[in-house]
């Protein structure tokens, strides 16, 4: 189980990453050869800090986001009864069936990329809702009347598509996102979280979008003239072309103000928060231009390679370009609980091996499958409450490591908040510690393991090089050194002292190296 070198340097900084190690062996009884180790309770908060909302809290609003909160439903819910008169009136029923049908399609699979990217801190699903409706009804409403109105006024078809469309869709787009931000800031993690949201308010828009195409361009345009044959021809031209070959380009150019946005989320800097989501929207704008430029030229010239020459030069190299930073991002999310959590494994908050498990998903995958062979279902379910609740920590730390929360307000709020998510993974293991036959009953104090085997004999070891994934340990220090800024303390401040393998008042000895 255990290397048999001495650890050199900080282990703290470096333990995360390591090789995975093997799969456990499954267990050959029910219960273990000797006593679990007590389970130390809860900590309890000090007194005087403001509650926080966590997973699975609920928390009231206050007059303003309640009534912002309001308007934007019925906004959303006014759009897109309107959208549907719009989109129903003109043609009938069965052409917006036919195109309502064809555009869900692709839907579930643009929607599970995005929810894919999202896996280490899923956002909340009302969240990832109003941003699909708010591009679905809103958007599409707002931009189909602007358009409308700059064909009426005069302007010719061809500079609607190239400037104006560009600019109102990708401006109205976004604005349901930058909502979000304004009056949720602490739901968004980063770059990762801007690109999910304002995704999948492009998702929403392109689908809407696509049932006016499919639907009444389509197939109510060549029913009229040619009848239901012709109609259906039309759909499935249409669908091979905006589903199939171009369907990722709404979400793929709103991506751009998605980053800008991100960006902004986790800077202190007043002048990023302003120029990075301005820019990002500019990009979305230029590019959403561009690529309408193409087919405009290939409408007014009939040169269909304009088309091939315009979806291979600016399409693919920007949709790799996009996937190949969504991967990286990806990663770099799931790595941030090893740059942010060394210091409480130092607190004795965390165990080494806890927060190896951590680091990607993989290794998170294995951990949840021990906690269920251990202790079953519920088991299951809290190591992956436990997950969540350690990478919103580690997304915490870094706000306040980049000086998100300056204000004495913020700040308080950060520290209740790191309070809340640190009782909240010590309540997860509660399913699971001690449960592992195979485990002796041990102490991490956040420097060395206490370790009783089943002769009785108390060891203390060092940490090694390669971390078992997982072993549980009950956090129940001596009181170690506080990691800087955190505001509450380690275990050994709140949970009762370790009662097992040394009697009440010893004092542990001192390292030993395994045999």
């Amino acid at each position: 189980m255990w290397s048999g070198q001495p650890v050199r340097g900080d282990y703290a900084d470096h333990m995360a990453d390591t090789p995975p190690g093997t799969a456990a062996p499954q267990s050959p009884a029910p219960t273990p050869p000797w006593s679990p180790p007590t389970l130390s309770p809860a900590p309890q908060p000090p007194p005087g800090l403001p509650a926080v909302k966590i997973a699975g809290q609920r928390q009231g609003l206050s007059a303003q986001r309640l009534a912002v909160m309001i308007g934007a439903i019925l906004l959303i819910a006014v759009c897109a009864v309107l959208m549907l008169v719009e989109l129903g009136e003109p043609a009938g029923v069965t052409p917006l069936v036919i195109g309502l049908v064809a555009a869900v399609l692709p839907v579930p699979v643009l929607v599970a990329c995005f929810l894919w990217l999202d896996r280490y801190e899923p956002e909340p699903i009302k969240y990832l809702l109003f941003c699909f409706g708010w591009g679905a009804a809103v958007s599409t409403y707002s931009a189909l009347q602007v358009n409308t109105f700059a064909g009426d006024v005069g302007l010719p078809v061809p500079l609607v598509g190239v400037l104006v469309a560009p600019f109102i869709e990708e401006l109205t787009k976004a604005l349901g996102p930058v909502l979000l931000l304004l009056y949720r800031r602490r739901q968004w993690s980063g770059i990762t979280d801007g690109i999910v949201y304002c995704g999948l308010s492009a998702v929403g828009f392109a689908m809407v979008e696509n049932i006016l195409y499919l639907g009444l361009h389509g197939y109510a345009d060549g029913a009229d003239q040619y009848g239901p044959a012709t109609g259906a021809q039309n759909v499935f031209g249409i669908f091979i072309m905006r589903v199939l070959i171009t369907g990722f380009a709404h979400p793929l150019f709103t991506s751009m103000t998605g980053v800008g946005l991100g960006i902004a989320a986790r800077t202190a800097d007043i002048r990023i928060r302003i120029l990075t989501p301005i820019a990002g929207l500019l990009l979305a704008m230029i590019l959403h231009g561009t690529w309408n430029l193409t087919a405009t030229l290939v409408q007014e010239t009939g040169e269909t390679l304009i088309l091939l020459y315009g979806y291979i030069s600016l399409m693919v190299p920007i949709f790799l370009g996009m996937v190949g930073l969504a991967i990286w991002l990806r990663s770099w999310e799931g790595r941030i609980t090893e740059r942010r959590l060394p210091g409480y494994v130092r607190a004795g908050w965390l165990t080494p091996p806890e927060l190896a498990a951590l680091t990607n998903i993989g290794r998170r995958h294995a951990a949840r499958r021990w906690a269920r062979r251990v202790a079953g279902d519920e088991g299951f379910k809290a190591m992956r409450r436990f997950q969540f609740a350690a990478t919103r920590l580690a997304l915490l730390r870094d706000g306040l490591t980049r000086g998100l929360d300056a204000k004495p307000v913020q700040r308080a709020r950060a520290l209740a908040e790191e309070r809340e998510l640190l009782g909240a993974m010590n309540d997860a293991r509660q399913a699971f510690v001690g449960r592992d036959p195979q485990a002796p009953a041990g102490v991490w104090d956040g420097s060395y393991y206490h370790l009783t085997f089943p002769d009785g004999s108390l060891r203390t070891l060092e940490a090694p090089h390669e971390p078992v994934v997982p072993i549980p340990v009950v956090l129940a220090p001596p009181r170690p050194q506080v990691p800087a800024g955190v505001g509450y303390g380690p275990p050994g401040s709140y949970c009762a002292a370790p009662t097992f393998g040394a009697p009440p008042g010893a004092s542990w000895p001192g390292p030993q190296q395994h045999r």
